[in-house]
């Protein structure tokens, strides 16, 4: 697996290693943190579990200050068909609102769209403004909205509660 290093103004956008662990159950435990994601909080052992697989994958990458060198939080870019990424991005609670999430994914497109990637998509929880406002800021499309189309969770009596996805693309624009 070949490494990966960004830096931008105040992180490094690296592969992740084992000494993530704390840095990462601090963020994946918070309900908040992981509400709209498809999996809920995580208990210790469940971290260590994902954290295997984070080391092992090329798709997911660790956000770090430069400034103390605290994970805080990550970006994912999952191999699609045709040239193309999705984008998803998840940061620790504490660190909500100082430009961090922008910061890290302004990095990542440029990145990735240096190396030729022709299209990045992403999809949001219309509910979770704070996502899609960040990819607007970015320069993303809103493609779409499916409505009730996905469910993670079900309800006391097993029935699906159903989800509506956004759905939102950048090109790149040195073609």
């Amino acid at each position: 697996m070949e490494k990966t290093k960004i830096l931008t103004e105040r992180l490094i956008i690296r592969n992740y290693e084992e000494k993530d662990l704390n840095d990462l159950y601090e963020y994946l435990s918070d309900e908040e943190v992981v509400r709209f994601e498809p999996y809920t909080a995580m208990n210790l052992d469940d971290v260590k579990k994902n954290l295997e697989w984070r080391i092992s994958s090329d798709e997911i990458f660790a956000l770090e200050l430069k400034e103390n060198r605290k994970m805080i939080g990550n970006i994912f870019l999952g191999k699609r068909e045709c040239e193309t990424l999705e984008l998803g991005y998840m940061l620790n609670r504490n660190f909500w609102g100082n430009g961090y999430a922008f910061e890290a994914c302004s990095a990542m497109c440029v990145n990735v769209f240096s190396k030729g990637i022709h299209r990045l998509e992403a999809n949001c929880d219309p509910n979770n403004a704070a996502s899609w406002k960040l990819l607007e800021r970015l320069g993303f499309v809103r493609e779409g909205h499916l409505r009730k189309d996905i469910y993670f969770r079900k309800d006391k009596n097993g029935n699906p509660i159903w989800k509506d996805t956004f759905i939102y693309s950048k090109l790149n624009d040195r073609e």
